[in-house]
């Protein structure tokens, strides 16, 4: 039987089975609309706030400034267009290695009007906080830059970002999905007014997740309909959901640094091993600042998909770049803004590990991929490389 080794968390992880037991009666006994004020709706009402509490209590903050949505994608945009929509029209600032979700929802802005800065990387893919200052007009509505990015894993300087928009008095918004329960965050020090996060990152369902915004922060609702989520956020709550992501939120705070701990050092021994065996490959991202669990390997003369579908026929499952854009052959937008060659970015491998990952699973990754890499390369037409 073949070995079935995940290394693709980055795009989604297993839920927990705690997490799991927890949502449970919630796709049954538990059925009430938690809108509703009779004893059914209050039952699934007491699921829904709890969860809020335990989000707020591991962010530090209020549960009155988390609110659910369906997933980092509306997150995202909810705060990129709520901040920005909430005060008119001006000029906004995201970095050039955002994940869609940000980038296009600037663009839909920016075709309605709005101005738009997006602010270069360097080589690690690492945003340079003067940039941003630099890039501050007196018309800046809003500020958005990740936290660490989901394809190279390089983590933001999001407290000297933070800083400076405070210094100008301008709303700071953060995506986190690919950090959330895996680094601590504080949204105080840090100087974030918008926090996105999502559920199935950390070993929760998918088709949930969530906002934090800061108290006074003027943000306009962008889905219409009823009175749910303090009228932010419209339409039924998914309560089964929610309540997996407040047990999720619950059992990070409780492994995260012990995991995060654990898995670096594999994602170590994975990049060891691999460029001890392989030639002619590169780690992509900052070298240390960068995910516990993160390693985007840079393979020349090989074209990504290949790999990832050599080592799905051995059971392994990696990612040839971001998940949310899978199928496309043009080169990651994260590696253009890089500066990554084109005979490099083409054979961008993603390897993202999570709770579990063993030392076992590292070995035979490494052990399938130096052939993988030789056949391929010699089954390249002659003068390609």
């Amino acid at each position: 039987m073949t070995r079935r080794v995940y290394l693709d968390h980055n795009a989604s992880t297993p839920v927990h089975p705690e997490v799991l037991a927890e949502m449970l009666p919630y796709f049954g006994e538990v059925y009430g609309n938690p809108s509703s004020i009779h004893a059914f709706g209050r039952e699934a009402r007491e699921g829904v706030d709890q969860a809020r509490e335990r989000v707020a209590r591991f962010l530090n903050v209020s549960s009155q400034e988390i609110v659910f949505t369906s997933g980092g994608t509306e997150s995202d945009n909810f705060a990129a267009k709520g901040l920005a929509l909430a005060r008119g029209q001006g000029h906004l600032i995201t970095s050039q290695i955002e994940h869609h979700a940000v980038l296009r929802a600037c663009k839909a802005l920016e075709a309605q009007g709005f101005a738009l800065t997006c602010v270069g990387v360097d080589e690690f893919g690492t945003v340079d906080p003067d940039d941003v200052r630099r890039a501050i007009r007196p018309d800046t509505v809003a500020i958005s830059i990740m936290h660490a990015n989901s394809e190279v894993g390089t983590i933001q300087p999001i407290g000297a970002i933070g800083r400076i928009a405070r210094e100008h008095g301008i709303p700071f918004h953060v995506d986190a999905v690919q950090t959330f329960g895996k680094l601590p965050l504080d949204v105080e020090a840090l100087g974030i007014d918008a926090l996105s996060f999502s559920a199935h990152k950390i070993y929760g369902p998918k088709g949930v997740a969530g906002l934090f915004i800061r108290k006074g922060t003027k943000m306009v609702a962008v889905q219409h309909g009823g009175e749910h989520e303090r009228r932010r956020r419209a339409g039924t709550e998914n309560v089964a959901g929610i309540v997996g992501l407040g047990k999720a939120v619950e059992l990070r705070a409780r492994e995260m640094g012990s995991e995060g701990a654990r898995i670096a050092v594999l994602r170590d021994r994975l990049w060891d091993g691999i460029r001890a065996r392989v030639p002619e490959v590169r780690l992509s991202g900052h070298p240390v600042e960068r995910l516990p669990g993160t390693a985007s390997l840079l393979f020349r003369h090989v074209e990504s998909e290949s790999i990832v579908l050599g080592l799905d026929l051995k059971g392994v499952g990696v990612s040839a770049g971001s998940a949310c854009t899978s199928g496309n052959v043009e080169p990651s937008h994260v590696l253009v803004a890089m500066g990554v060659p084109l005979d490099w970015s083409m054979g961008a491998v993603r390897c993202s590990l999570g709770r579990s990952t063993s030392a076992e699973d590292i070995d035979y990754l490494v052990e399938c991929v130096e052939p993988l890499v030789r056949k391929l390369r010699q089954a390249m037409p002659v003068g390609a490389a």
